[in-house]
């Protein structure tokens, strides 16, 4: 908190007045724009910053909210984006990114060393869009992504040939529909944990999702949490926690 401190020390030589250092100190912890509340705070309390879910958002909300970051200098993470929201966006904001696939808005304004390892697996080719929800949003809080695509029970050598380099990282995302057998698999192969991520890919009695989320809740391999159902994002969010761990023991990274 070393603004505060720099602030009451101009409040103890009179360089500033009590109700300007008030101002910046609501100001820092975060701001009210009236339809948002931009948390300027976040990444000094959980070591990450905003990430702003915008499906259902209006596109002239979600500019003023990336206008805002851009102006203050801050990276920010947009997830569940449509090309038209990025369209607009993009008109106020011209350096702020898309990838179509994972539907990511990204703003980036200081970069993280990449560090440590995530192996980010899918089953099929048909679960990439989660896991590159996944892979990028490790990728943009400063985690090493490795991609293992296409790697699920259906054709087990693929997993196999690739086991001893998805071992060499420090957590496994692990991405499947159908059935969902993959993280399973991986947590009987592996001493890392492992993140398992059910899809909605598959035919009519996987339920959407469904089923692969209960195969992953049951599966007998230890070591195993899982997120909800197309959820990359959050096994992204996990992953880094545990990456960093692993990495540099409860040291924070700046955003």
């Amino acid at each position: 908190m070393s603004m505060i401190a720099d602030l009451l020390r101009q409040v103890q030589k009179e360089e500033i007045s009590t109700e300007e250092a008030e101002e910046r100190i609501r100001n820092f912890y975060y701001q009210d724009l009236g339809f948002v509340k931009p948390d300027h705070s976040r990444s000094l309390r959980s070591g990450f910053g905003e990430v702003i879910y915008c499906e259902g958002k209006r596109p002239e909300h979600l500019t003023q909210i990336f206008a805002h970051f851009a102006e203050n200098e801050r990276n920010v993470l947009g997830t569940r984006a449509w090309e038209d929201q990025y369209e607009q966006v993009l008109a106020s904001v011209p350096d702020v990114t898309y990838d179509p696939v994972s539907r990511m808005l990204r703003l980036i304004r200081s970069t993280p060393a990449a560090v440590g390892c995530i192996a980010v697996c899918t089953g099929g080719t048909s679960d990439i869009p989660v896991a590159e929800e996944a892979a990028q949003t490790a990728e943009f809080f400063g985690s090493k992504v490795e991609r293992f695509y296409d790697v699920g029970v259906a054709g087990i050598h693929r997993l196999l040939i690739n086991a001893e380099r998805i071992r060499q990282a420090n957590c496994i995302v692990a991405i499947a529909g159908m059935e969902g057998a993959l993280p399973g698999v991986i947590a009987g192969l592996a001493d890392k944990p492992v993140i398992a991520v059910p899809t909605s890919v598959g035919y009519g009695a996987h339920f959407n999702g469904l089923a692969p989320l209960l195969t992953m809740l049951n599966s007998c391999a230890e070591g195993i949490a899982v997120v909800n159902i197309d959820n990359g994002f959050g096994a992204g969010y996990m992953a880094t926690q545990i990456n960093r761990l692993a990495v540099s023991g409860t040291t924070h990274f700046s955003e």
